[in-house]
């Protein structure tokens, strides 16, 4: 591990524990050269697995293209960044557990929505705005009603 700082390779870690509810090991680092101090994370890589666009395309998952539609969904949301890898880390954990090489982007958007929907509305709107491709008003309204709905129930 590099130093972000210097870019030397000489570190050691001061603390370790488990973050994201066991998913992830967070690192607390001392760079022995320049005496800055660093955090890394760790945790299991998504690896090989293949996300169906709906016009047929494939691509290679991408853990930082998910995270940056969601914190969008988040912007300007009382949350903390925390919560946010802990969320994605439930997204990453559920279509792991799928056991399919390949997964159509649309299950992906599913577990998306399910777990936005639980974790904040507003966060949940603002991606299925964009998800659903929300062209009118109308459309928004239809979410809307179905959110507070499922909310009374």
């Amino acid at each position: 591990m590099r130093c972000p700082k210097c870019g030397s390779e000489n570190n050691r870690v001061l603390e370790s524990r488990e973050v994201d509810d066991g998913l992830a090991i967070r690192r607390r680092r001392l760079c022995e050269d320049c005496q800055s101090r660093f955090t890394t994370y760790e945790r299991v890589e998504i690896t090989h697995l293949m996300i169906v666009k709906k016009g047929g395309n494939r691509e290679s998952y991408d853990r930082t293209k998910l995270a940056r539609g969601i914190y969008r969904a988040f912007e300007k949301r009382p949350t903390t960044a925390e919560a946010i890898e802990l969320l994605i880390s439930r997204i990453e954990q559920h279509i792991q557990a799928e056991g399919l090489p390949e997964i159509p982007s649309s299950l992906l958007g599913e577990a998306v929505m399910d777990e936005l929907m639980t974790a904040d509305p507003v966060a949940y709107v603002r991606f299925a705005s964009v998800y659903r491709s929300f062209t009118d008003l109308a459309s928004f309204e239809r979410e809307l009603k179905d959110i507070k709905k499922n909310n009374k129930e």
